[in-house]
């Protein structure tokens, strides 16, 4: 969490000047969603944004911990 608040600050509030608290608050939103989940790469996730490693992962079969419940 701490690296995402540093990446939020450096790659979107210190490079903008918003006019008010609901400015700042749909500039955020909107970077969130429209950019660091669905474009943004990430080294942790193979290179892809959380989206498409969200997808792939979900596709997947679970691995079979144990057959006894």
């Amino acid at each position: 969490m701490e690296r995402f608040f540093l990446n939020l600050k450096m790659e979107r509030v210190w490079q903008r000047d918003c006019a008010n608290h609901d400015e700042a608050i749909r500039d955020i939103t909107g970077y969130i969603v429209g950019f660091y989940n669905t474009c943004r790469l990430h080294s942790k996730l193979n290179y892809l944004p959380p989206v498409i490693y969200e997808r792939q992962m979900a596709a997947k079969q679970p691995i079979l911990v144990s057959e006894k419940t």
